[in-house]
């Protein structure tokens, strides 16, 4: 169901439901198909995020790679991982405001071209030194991107698919994961340096196409109206969602909306502490930075940026094996978290946020025990198995942490702090991958398997807190999701301020309950 479908309970349908035409598919109407290409072209800056992602753990496999850079451990390897994420810190004070105040297109245009000047510094580098510069900068220019991509994806969305496509936005991240595995793999047999400067030089491929494209996407209608540009934002929302009709229905309903809104959020303060002022702001903020924390320290660390340590740990030691390994890893998460994303709106957030994880904590506590026999009895079979429940704990992952993270916390955000929520995930997710990236291999290397333990705990509490925290959005517009953080009250001042009632008493009686 898209948005305007059957929400969670009671069989209640969304205010706007009836103003969808049931013929205007994303496959059948020209402008939706347009439309979603735009999505497409702003989808893919999660790939360039992911490519990132695997490009080192793959890069650690390659004997080219090490041999060249003088075979880096410890501290060094932990700066190697975790500088594209110092160089992200070092964008965050500066992405929101861009994004406010550029709009979302230009500031997506200015990340891509910083992360191309970083790859092609990166595949040019020479030693240690200047490797870690170029990654610096491919990080902070990638905050840039990935500040305003998802947001301008939500804002634009046709309503029936918003909740997917923003979901798919994280989901992709793992088609950049299977491009590097895939073509690091694939370099392996090339024997000079162009090994790991040809993935390097791959890296660039979807900033370069959002470099050359992305200012002729439409702008989001949410911002031109914030700037004043009514007109720009009406008839961009007739244009891809009513085949040009301003006076369609759904086109009203939404324009309505969303001025409205935005009316009264000027109303109040939008600067930084905004973000905990209020109630139902304070609530947001909880639950987004615990879902940012969770998202990178749910045990997946050790997976995604040491998964070849832990398979030697356990005695795979191939390089060949290794990277076939990681490249199905790859696969196998892609299509757990794109299944997932088409989930949302049929089974709901929460549900899968706890289903997520309880899954795992059971694979993961079963990944350590068979990870221990391994290291004290060198059972071959315990090793195979703690290959197995990776894949099972990935997907278990990708039910909510792969696609949920972002969709979940655009659309729980209002407009006028969404940019600056938006920066605080992204900078809490920075910094547990910092934490994680230098912890992580000193911890493996100091008590081995026990380490886990800790993560195994920690989910654990994962799902209590979710179990507590996470409220349901399932068939809410952004605009609607107010009622579940800011009470009543603000529904009824849209009421008041002649936008069509957007929900009844009784079906938000039932998402408060729940």
């Amino acid at each position: 169901m898209g948005v305007g479908g059957t929400v969670a309970k009671g069989g209640h349908t969304s205010n706007f439901a009836h103003l969808l035409n049931p013929n205007r598919k994303w496959y059948n109407n020209k402008r939706l198909i347009v439309l979603h290409a735009w999505m497409v072209l702003l989808l893919i800056t999660s790939s360039g995020n992911g490519f990132d992602g695997s490009l080192m753990n793959s890069f650690q496999s390659l004997d080219q790679w090490k041999d060249y850079f003088h075979n880096p451990q410890g501290g060094k390897l932990g700066l190697l991982n975790a500088i594209q994420n110092i160089g992200a810190l070092a964008a965050y004070p500066f992405a929101p405001y861009l994004s406010d105040g550029l709009g979302r297109r230009r500031t997506i245009w200015i990340g891509a071209t910083l992360m191309l000047v970083g790859v092609a510094l990166q595949t040019a580098a020479q030693n240690l030194g200047f490797f870690i510069g170029a990654r610096f900068l491919v990080g902070f220019g990638l905050t840039f991107a990935t500040n305003s991509a998802p947001m301008l994806v939500t804002e634009l969305a046709y309503p029936q698919y918003r909740p997917q496509l923003t979901s798919l936005y994280n989901s992709l991240w793992y088609s950049g994961n299977i491009i590097a595995s895939w073509t690091t793999f694939g370099t392996e047999y090339v024997n000079s340096t162009w090994s790991w400067r040809l993935p390097s030089m791959m890296q660039g491929v979807p900033a370069a196409f959002q470099f050359f494209l992305v200012l002729l996407a439409p702008e989001s209608p949410r911002w031109l109206i914030s700037r004043g540009r009514d007109a720009e934002a009406l008839w961009t929302l007739a244009y891809y969602h009513a085949d040009g009709d301003e006076t369609d229905g759904l086109v009203q309903y939404e324009y309505d909306e969303i001025k409205t809104s935005l009316e009264l959020e000027r109303t109040t303060s939008v600067g930084w502490k905004s973000l905990v002022r209020t109630s139902g702001n304070r609530r947001r903020m909880l639950i987004i930075v615990a879902i940012a924390w969770f998202s990178q320290w749910s045990g997946n660390g050790l997976v995604s940026y040491y998964l070849t340590k832990v398979m030697t740990s356990i005695g795979i030691t191939n390089t060949t094996i290794q990277l076939l390994i990681t490249g199905i890893l790859a696969i196998w998460n892609l299509l757990w978290a794109v299944f997932a994303s088409f989930m949302v709106e049929r089974v709901g957030r929460r549900l899968l946020f706890l289903t997520s994880a309880a899954g795992m904590f059971i694979f993961f506590m079963l990944q350590t025990i068979c990870t221990a026999r391994y290291l004290i009895s060198g059972t071959h079979a315990a090793a195979h198995a703690v290959i197995a429940f990776i894949f099972l704990f990935y997907a278990s992952y990708d039910l909510a942490f792969t696609p949920l993270i972002v969709s979940y916390t655009v659309e729980i955000l209002p407009f006028s702090v969404r940019a600056k929520g938006f920066n605080v995930f992204n900078f809490t997710i920075s910094v547990a991958l910092i934490f994680n990236q230098y912890v992580n291999p000193i911890a493996l290397d100091a008590i081995s398997w026990k380490y886990y333990i800790v993560y195994v705990c920690w989910i654990a509490f994962e799902f209590v807190f979710l179990w507590f925290f996470i409220v349901e959005t399932k068939g809410l517009s952004l605009e609607e999701t107010a009622a579940l953080f800011d009470g009543k009250e603000a529904t009824e001042q849209i009421h008041a301020a002649g936008v069509s009632e957007v929900r009844t008493d009784d079906v938000l009686d039932e998402k408060f309950s729940a």
